[in-house]
């Protein structure tokens, strides 16, 4: 049985991040949504401050700048980062920068540890990852069309990209190409080193999101590359590894989207009982409505055991084990959770809870998305569909652990 009780470490790493976040991010959250240079000039006073309390980069350890101890400490410490979505960049653990840094740790050569990760993991630089196309599934990957030719010492990369999330004003991106149309489907892709300045990279637009643009990290962009042409030496570890290098970045990834929308979730369940508690209408306060009531009840109910789901999935990686399902259940089960309650937080509030005057309603534009990023729930429900079939297959049943 696993257990999850909290060690004193991690309960004291959790507190310090907790009044961080009080003290200086939930009275900077206005400042910071207007995403001018004010707002990045405050965004790196309040890294400054992390790192002052040694709380910089939790997602990896301190040989890559970091200050991680492990998969499942973080899981717990990013439950409280993701209460507020200018969190992660604060503590310098923001995707894809977070995806990026990890890939590289595990695949880069020293040079391109030298080069790009260790001033990436230090906030010097920033960083995006180009994989989805406008003209294909991205659900299914093997029908990428964007190639990379070999040519001397050079690759030689033509391609249209979107949804390319935080390029501009980055410094580099990592290309996802098909360097080998002759290999088998998934060894036909390599990942490629590309910066951003390199002739031929034409960020096209940042792509409007529900109304939201963004700028810079927050962007979700439209990338044409032509002709553009970089070393050999910027590949990510061997040509043919892109699907292998995609599923150790997209795997962890999941589980850091999913124990920030659980800090999400909670913080948009406790402004939905605080307002139900004040707010009185037909004689009394909403909360005494059964309504209300059982929207509260079954937000508990859902939001535990997201979390526990979560934790586990973290557990599995942290002891070496294989969470491929766990991780496909918490990331259909997880967003459907984290669109259900803010979507009951925002209809306690009424009119207030669609206005800018609460974080509700970015919330919800981040929730639905969340039900297709990182691969759409449908496609998560069969993966876990066809592992279990297959043990019944194969005559055994499949074993809750």
């Amino acid at each position: 049985m696993v257990s999850f009780t909290i060690p004193p470490d991690i309960r004291e790493d959790r507190r310090k991040v907790s009044e961080f976040m009080k003290e200086h991010v939930y009275p900077n959250e206005a400042a910071l949504t207007r995403e001018d240079d004010a707002s990045e000039a405050l965004m790196k006073e309040l890294q400054a401050k992390v790192k002052a309390i040694g709380m910089w980069a939790p997602f990896i350890g301190p040989e890559a700048g970091g200050s991680g101890r492990g998969f499942l400490p973080y899981a717990y410490i990013n439950e409280i980062i993701g209460r507020s979505p200018f969190a992660q960049r604060v503590f310098g653990c923001q995707a894809p920068d977070t995806g990026n840094a990890e890939i590289l740790l595990l695949y880069g050569t020293p040079e391109q540890k030298q080069r790009w990760l260790m001033p990436l993991v230090a906030g010097e630089m920033r960083s995006f990852f180009s994989m989805t196309e406008p003209e294909v599934s991205g659900a299914d990957p093997t029908g990428l069309q964007a190639r990379a030719v070999r040519d001397g010492d050079d690759w030689v990369i033509n391609g249209h990209k979107w949804f390319s999330s935080s390029a501009l004003e980055s410094n580099f991106g990592i290309v996802m190409a098909n360097a080998d149309p002759e290999a088998q489907p998934h060894r036909r892709f390599s990942m490629i080193i590309v910066p951003t300045e390199t002739p031929g990279v034409d960020i096209a637009r940042a792509v409007p999101v529900m109304g939201h643009t963004g700028r810079g990290w927050t962007t979700h962009c439209e990338i044409y590359y032509r002709d553009v042409r970089v070393p050999v030496t910027n590949t990510l570890g061997n040509v043919g590894d892109g699907f292998v290098i995609a599923q150790k970045r997209l795997g962890p990834g999941r589980i850091h989207h999913c124990m920030r929308w659980l800090g999400q979730m909670q913080r948009a369940f406790e402004m939905m009982c605080s307002y139900a508690l004040k707010r009185h209408a037909f004689g009394g306060p909403l909360a005494d409505k059964q309504t209300v009531q059982n929207w509260i009840a079954d937000s508990v109910a859902e939001i535990q055991a997201a979390r526990l789901l979560t934790l586990h999935a973290a557990h599995k990686i942290d002891e070496g084990l294989d969470p491929r399902v766990e991780i496909s259940i918490i990331k259909f089960f997880g967003a459907k959770v984290l669109h259900d309650v803010i979507d009951r937080a925002i209809q306690v509030h009424g009119a207030l809870g669609v206005t800018e005057d609460t974080p509700l309603s970015s919330m919800y534009r981040n929730a639905r998305g969340a039900r297709i990023l990182d691969g759409p729930d449908e496609v998560h429900r069969f993966v876990v569909a066809r592992r279990v079939l297959r043990v019944f297959r194969e005559g055994g049943v499949w074993e809750f652990e």
